[in-house]
């Protein structure tokens, strides 16, 4: 590659690269508008209760928000019997782990949720030395009615419902983030999902509120002292 790359001035590379800044510009605006139809999306209501078990015994989704009106659940794809987590799942928790104090200090709670017991993923939480919250669903359909988890009877056909359409069956297990709403009477509503490569768009912080109801929730010009601290600094240490 080196030895086909084309060299130029100074003046030339510059004249290249404001080139490309125009598009790089054009995709940020075209993401910003894509994003504002994201958080316009109808919401689900979530009737069925769920049940999930962590580092503070069973609590409901409504637990899970802790007091905030917004949830970012990490579909981790870790089933029971499994001796370590996904290595991909794995790979972006490193990522967001930085991320995760900003949310909740920002109205959004941050849970990942496994189908694996508890003390399984206890166990390889604590071998990561991640901080983020992490529960178990075990005993409930949360992962399969969110289509992350798959059943033998699924294996059994070949097809799955996975990404918003049938597919073919990869495995009991797949990514994905979904976000929940909660409302001052308590309701709760499924307002967005995304799997498979959608998740890489979901790194950061500004990656995460862009796609939650609020989205950056900043005053004009995004000023970051208006809400953001030193990690340290935070009410809430994550």
């Amino acid at each position: 590659m080196e030895s086909t790359r084309k060299i130029v001035s100074a003046d030339e590379w510059l004249a290249a690269r404001r080139a490309l800044l125009a598009k790089e510009k054009a995709l940020l605006k075209e993401r910003d508008e894509l994003r504002q139809q994201t958080r316009e999306l109808p919401w689900v209501k979530v009737e069925k209760a769920y049940v999930f078990e962590g580092p503070d015994g069973k609590q409901t989704l409504a637990d899970l928000f802790e007091g905030r009106s917004q949830l970012i659940v990490n579909h981790f794809m870790m089933a029971p019997g499994w001796q370590q987590g996904c290595l991909g799942c794995s790979f972006g928790a490193d990522q967001v782990e930085g991320s995760v104090v900003h949310l909740i200090n920002h109205d959004v709670m941050f849970v990942a949720i496994s189908r694996a017991p508890y003390p399984e993923i206890a166990a390889y939480h604590k071998r990561m030395g991640w901080k983020f919250k992490w529960v178990s669903s075990n005993g409930s359909d949360f992962n399969f009615d969110y289509n992350v988890s798959f059943s033998e009877a699924d294996k059994a056909r070949g097809k799955v419902f996975y990404n918003f359409e049938t597919t073919d069956y990869m495995g009991e297990e797949m990514p994905g983030y979904s976000v929940f709403y909660k409302d001052e009477a308590g309701d709760i509503f499924h307002t967005y999902s995304t799997f498979a490569r959608g998740t890489e768009l979901m790194g950061g912080v500004y990656g995460f509120l862009d796609v939650t109801p609020r989205g950056r929730n900043e005053p004009p010009g995004g000023n970051l002292t208006n809400w953001v601290r030193r990690h340290d600094e935070y009410p809430v240490k994550g």
